[in-house]
């Protein structure tokens, strides 16, 4: 499964759980951390949470995929998860303004 492939699965289950503003950023050649990011808000920490643990099963289920590593999941307000290629970042609306990743990012393609 390529990054691409993963990242259009991760948005899709996203956006199946009403995660808001979603955005999935190619990276490819730009950086050695990962070759998209996904990056989408949640409404609440249980929201957020939800939607970490959907991620994590789906890829599990369906893909065979795991995550090497997750960060965030007890304070639930930002939540990292590493899938190697895709890092998917989950946000709460004032971790995300603040981070602003999508501007850090902007040189890469959306």
């Amino acid at each position: 499964m390529t990054a691409e492939q993963t990242a259009s699965a991760i948005k899709a289950i996203l956006t199946e759980k009403k995660a808001r503003d979603i955005e999935v950023i190619d990276l490819e050649e730009k950086t050695i951390l990962a070759d998209r990011f996904v990056i989408a808000t949640g409404t609440s920490v249980t929201h957020i949470r939800t939607l970490a643990g959907d991620v994590e099963k789906n890829l599990k289920e369906q893909y065979q995929r795991q995550p090497e590593h997750i960060e965030g999941y007890n304070s639930g307000r930002w939540i990292l998860m590493d899938y190697a290629d895709v890092v998917v970042h989950l946000f709460h609306t004032e971790e995300r303004d603040f981070y602003n990743l999508e501007k850090l990012w902007r040189s890469a393609r959306v």
